[in-house]
């Protein structure tokens, strides 16, 4: 069973294992329709209750919405989850109109009258300072907050410098960290002790490194093993292999386990798939594997 905790100040209870968009949405590739709504159907029968997506993700919003309306409606335990900054019809607009007009159209697709979190989303740069700013989209979407169209308000973004700004604001109830902390880079642990020490929710996305941490050996995918973390990947392969351990179980569990850690977003574009994350965040993995993991970071790079 997926444990659930508090994302920050957000007030939200989240499990701890997430279903991310961007893979159903079709973002690295066609996934025929079926295959996608099933996907979510399948994440909330096992028990996911924090779903994210993002106009940016093509058809993510649209499935969502898709089988909200065959449930009868969103499940009232059901949280969720939209971006702003980065719609297709208006990239880049950081704005207070772009800001509502997004959320609103989320909101029309997805068939619900409100989110629980609405991120600021970009990708490796902004300008918080606008953002930040008078007609920019934080102000806005305060407002839109004590309208009860949103719970919370979240950043999205990849980069230490952007997330600790957000949190020195005072403004945003959540962060989404990717890329940085897993089993392979840990440059924003102290970007999720930063943010828990404020009382800001974290949110952390790509533990499994876009595959390289999923199970197979990263070397013997020809995509995979291009990537300059694939020989970090392969190291941390077969240490896993030695020991019989599920090497995606690891992985995930590794920052579910940060208590500064409110949920770990997996992408998923099959049903399989998410069966597989979900079976590997609830494996038993002994103390004495952790005690390992431990010592292995600690060792010189």
């Amino acid at each position: 069973m997926l444990t659930r905790r508090r994302l920050g100040r957000a007030t939200i209870e989240v499990t701890a294992l997430a279903l991310g968009g961007a893979g159903l949405g079709g973002l690295y590739g066609p996934v025929p329709e079926e295959a996608a709504t099933e996907t979510v159907r399948r994440a909330i029968d096992l028990g996911m209750n924090y779903i994210e997506g993002a106009p940016f993700y093509g058809e993510c919003e649209r499935r969502y919405g898709v089988v909200l309306r065959a449930l009868g409606g969103r499940p009232s335990d059901l949280r969720l989850c939209t971006k702003v900054g980065m719609h297709p019809a208006r990239p880049g607009d950081y704005s207070a109109a772009a800001a509502r007009w997004s959320v609103e159209q989320s909101l029309a697709v997805l068939g619900v009258t409100s989110v629980d979190l609405v991120q600021v989303h970009a990708l490796d740069a902004i300008d918080l300072d606008f953002v930040l700013g008078p007609g920019g989209a934080v102000g806005e979407l305060e407002r839109m907050r004590d309208e009860g169209k949103l719970r919370a308000i979240g950043f999205g973004i990849r980069g230490a410098v952007y997330h600790r700004r957000a949190i020195a604001s005072g403004r945003f109830d959540a962060i989404l960290i990717h890329d940085d902390f897993s089993l392979i880079r840990r440059t924003d642990t102290s970007v999720i002790e930063e943010a828990a020490a404020a009382g800001v929710g974290v949110l952390v996305g790509r533990a499994l490194m876009t595959g390289l941490l999923a199970g197979p050996d990263p070397m013997a995918n020809e995509r995979l093993a291009a990537h300059p973390d694939a020989p970090a990947a392969r190291e941390w392969w077969l240490w896993a292999r030695e020991r019989g351990m599920p090497l995606q179980a690891v992985a995930l569990q590794f920052a579910m386990r940060h208590p500064g850690v409110g949920t770990v977003v997996v992408g998923a574009s099959y049903p399989r798939e998410i069966e597989e994350d979900v079976a590997a965040a609830t494996f038993p993995v002994p103390d004495e594997i952790w005690a390992e993991v431990e010592e292995r970071m600690r060792r010189p790079a």
